[in-house]
């Protein structure tokens, strides 16, 4: 990792954790991050037996003329928020960016009667841990000019995949509560953002055998979106990014413009035909504005016709 010239540095001066940020994507979100200027909390659990990650990513930005110290919490603890707005600010003295990051996927198996018990333990994790250390550096951000916060996702969460179900539920669910915290946290100006990033980690490729990962899906091309994403200068909220391999997408959720809804069941399916192409169709910024607009369509219709 190459310093950046700091004249050029959009990060410069603010302040970032970022969960999970021992190997993988979380290190190249903390390295990308801090080579744009920021300072660093690289928060990574320590392992039996294992070497001490988060130092390890912590020292690579220090001796590349960056800031950064590593805290070592298991975010399902329930004091990991407090101890990483501790952490931040008894170290830089601020909090403007969390990078929630670290998550786990569960095993993989289809659904069955154990299904709900692996549910909740990828729940815990992925989503409850995530809120509790949101809840507790809330009032960090709320003091900072430029709070950011950019919660890491998965297309699974978009869409399901098969045998991770535990997994996708997760990943929904944390697009949901940052699409809502985007909106309720609009007033004290913390940006909510959500990245689906497409990456090679331990998570979801051999790492162990680089020779057969495809190097365009290295974690580090797709760490500019995550630093592009906290910036200061960065006015969107509430957006869904997905992306890898050096190109990004933007990810919205749609609705056709529908119609009235048959009331023979035999005439659903033909109904669900004219409702298949996207020309009608238009996204909202929350449930209330597309129910808004359900209504109002309704009644235009109903006005138009005379029913």
């Amino acid at each position: 990792m190459q310093a950046s010239n700091p004249s050029q540095r959009p990060l410069e001066g603010r302040v970032a954790i970022v969960t999970g940020a021992g190997k993988g994507l979380g290190a190249a979100f903390a390295r990308e991050l801090a080579r744009q200027g920021a300072r660093i909390v690289v928060n990574n659990r320590l392992k039996p037996g294992r070497a001490d990650e988060a130092a390890a990513v912590a020292a690579e930005i220090r001796d590349a003329g960056g800031e950064a110290v590593a805290e070592h919490s298991d975010i399902t603890d329930p004091q990991a928020g407090e101890r990483l707005a501790k952490a931040a600010l008894d170290a830089f003295g601020q909090l403007d960016i969390i990078v929630c990051n670290a998550g786990i996927t569960g095993p993989a198996a289809r659904f069955s009667p154990e299904g709900p018990a692996t549910i909740r333990a990828v729940m815990d994790t992925n989503l409850f841990a995530t809120a509790d250390i949101l809840a507790a550096c809330q009032p960090a951000l709320e003091a900072s000019s430029a709070a950011r916060v950019l919660m890491i996702s998965s297309s699974a969460g978009l869409y399901g995949v098969r045998g991770r179900a535990a997994y996708a539920a997760s990943k929904g669910a944390m697009n949901a509560f940052a699409l809502t915290l985007a909106d309720e946290w609009r007033k004290p100006g913390i940006l909510v953002n959500v990245l689906c990033p497409y990456a090679a980690t331990q998570m979801t490729a051999d790492v162990s055998r680089p020779d057969e990962i495809d190097p365009r899906l290295l974690p580090e091309h797709i760490a500019p979106a995550a630093a592009w994403l906290v910036s200061p200068a960065l006015t969107r909220t509430g957006e869904i990014w997905l992306g890898g391999a050096g190109w990004l997408r933007k990810v919205r959720i749609v609705e056709t413009e529908g119609g009235p809804m048959p009331q023979a069941l035999d005439a659903f399916d033909a109904f669900a035909e004219t409702q298949s192409g996207l020309e009608t169709a238009r996204g909202f910024p929350g449930a209330e504005p597309a129910f808004a607009d359900l209504y109002k369509t309704m009644a235009r219709h109903n006005s138009e016709t005379g029913t």
